[in-house]
């Protein structure tokens, strides 16, 4: 017998009054009984995947309601019997028409008709946009936006906090000028009663001065010359200019990831997403984020990195980098969710490959003139060599930096972290791929062998042997090992970990099974020993 469904009448009554305060859509409809094939007036309103009709606009009460979650709604033309020669049929033809199709079998579809075309295609409109996924896809959109527009904010609110400091630097030296000219002001007073003395002068002194003047200028220009060529070819100013070569350099490799991450974003994370929320997915929404995981907040975060880098530039010759990095360090930590799951993000798009709508879908994306030719599987590949390139390009700004530069704790710090950070996403990969392969070869064995579920077994190789018939003074020996007899030599499957050897036998059908006698040694307390005399 089935069972009824239950619902919560007063949360039932608390929507319906959101929906006649707050409602996407109301206003009067009418609706047709399925039981007398009547025309009932009623007053609808429509909120989220929620539909409410009332008796009337003033009443508390909803009279009944819809749920719209897959339903789909189209117009449709009025019905026949209304093409007869009245006044009312001809009233009846000029309405508008259209039919609520409900995604789920048992549930009759809703007819219903207004008198304004205007209004019945925005009845329609509203309709067809009542999923509660699609509030959700949009939730997740305005989410990601939210957290890149809060990143934004606190990095103009660092910038703010450094024009406040410029600022009130040049209000200080402002104030040291106006004491200066104040100064000058005096001196020129005081030295106002000597000017009548000199305008008295010989000619011929003021023709001795004015070429004093000028060698002075000459000597003191010939002087800062020689000062400019110096440094233009000392080291220093060499190892600058290879400074702002390898900050050029990053500039541009930094534009060039993020295109590689728009397109990975705007090309295939996207358009997928849309695709999994159609009628026929040809992926599902776990399989999607599965492949992609993080990849959209990556993208947000080096927008704002490059946008810094690009301020940065702006400012040439002045290069400063540290606080940039100071701002990405803290944030580089969502790499390493990443780098962990970039293996099974590619076994879930091989496994996705597999149906066909999705690898046609997918070489359609690839087509894209914005891909220039290349697969999904390169652009999420790139990611992973991120932060190996930015250790490669602090080393190098490093080497071209003096110890006595105001950035040079900073970067040595920054390159530090990164360095660490690099080394723990190494380690955390080789242990999910050392898993994985111990899984994967437990699940070859017949038999199953539970060994290879311990973590710390680490697998070293495998291949085939040859197992040598056991020899006792001179003779073979009776025992048997396995479903071969030792009188002759058989080929065995061999695995080699760090604390056990498995041997196994290959089937005519290709399984793999342990040798029942033997088929795991430990090598904790073994002796290995070399024959050099085979015969």
């Amino acid at each position: 017998m089935q069972k009824s469904v239950r619902y919560n009448e007063g949360h039932a009554l608390y929507l319906a009054l959101l929906a006649r305060k707050e409602g996407t859509k109301r206003g009067y409809l009418s609706k047709k009984t399925a039981e007398t094939n009547r025309w009932h007036e009623k007053w609808f309103a429509l909120y989220q995947n929620v539909l409410f009709y009332f008796e009337g606009e003033q009443s508390a009460r909803p009279a009944g309601m819809y749920m719209l979650e897959g339903c789909n709604c189209e117009r449709v033309p009025a019905p026949k019997g209304c093409a007869a020669g009245s006044a009312k049929d001809a009233a009846l033809e000029k309405q508008h028409y259209f039919t609520v199709l409900f995604g789920h079998e048992g549930q009759k579809p809703l007819e219903l008709r207004c008198e304004d075309e205007v209004d019945g295609d925005e009845w329609v409109e509203a309709i067809h946009q009542a999923s509660y996924s699609d509030i959700l896809i949009e939730r997740e959109v305005l989410m990601q936006k939210y957290i890149h527009l809060v990143q934004i904010v606190e990095t103009e609110k660092i910038a703010a906090n450094q024009l406040r400091h410029q600022l009130e630097d040049q209000d200080t030296e402002i104030e040291r000028l106006k004491s200066e000219i104040i100064a000058l002001n005096k001196t020129k007073e005081r030295m106002r009663p000597y000017q009548g003395n000199q305008e008295d002068e010989d000619p011929d002194i003021k023709k001795i001065k004015k070429v004093q003047s000028f060698m002075r200028g000459w000597l003191c220009r010939r002087k800062w010359k020689t000062i400019v060529q110096d440094y233009i070819c000392s080291p220093h100013a060499e190892s600058m200019r290879k400074r702002n070569q390898i900050v050029f350099n990053m500039v541009e490799a930094e534009s060039e990831y993020v295109h590689q991450l728009y397109v990975l974003v705007n090309c295939f994370l996207r358009p997928l997403r849309m695709a999994a929320s159609s009628k026929k997915p040809p992926i599902s929404h776990d399989d999607v984020s599965s492949i992609f995981l993080n990849s959209e907040t990556i993208m947000f975060l080096h927008e704002i990195f490059h946008q810094g880098l690009k301020a940065r530039i702006a400012n040439w010759p002045t290069l400063i980098l540290a606080d940039l990095f100071d701002i990405l360090l803290p944030m580089l930590n969502i790499y390493q969710e990443f780098v962990r799951n970039h293996q099974y993000s590619l076994q879930v798009l091989a496994n996705c490959k597999q149906n066909r709508d999705f690898d046609k879908l997918l070489k359609q994306y690839e087509a894209n003139p914005a891909c220039e030719g290349r697969m999904l599987e390169t652009f999420l590949t790139y990611p992973m060599f991120q932060i190996p390139r930015y250790i490669i390009t602090l080393h190098e700004l490093l080497a071209h930096t003096p110890h006595e530069h105001v950035e040079r704790k900073s970067l040595e710090f920054a390159k530090s972290k990164l360095e660490e950070l690099s080394r723990v996403m190494h380690d955390e990969v080789s242990d999910t791929e050392n898993i994985r392969k111990n899984l994967a070869i437990e699940r070859t064995i017949v038999e199953g062998c539970d060994i290879l579920l311990d973590t710390s077994q680490t697998f070293i190789r495998q291949g085939s042997l040859i197992q040598v018939p056991s020899v006792e003074r001179g003779k073979l020996s009776k025992v048997r090992l396995g479903s071969l007899s030792l009188k002759k030599e058989g080929e065995r499957q061999c695995f080699l970990f760090t604390k056990h050897f498995l041997i196994c036998t290959r089937s005519s059908g290709g399984k793999l099974h342990l040798l029942k006698t033997g088929g795991v040694l430990s090598l904790i307390e073994c002796t290995l020993i070399e024959e050099t005399d085979v015969s």
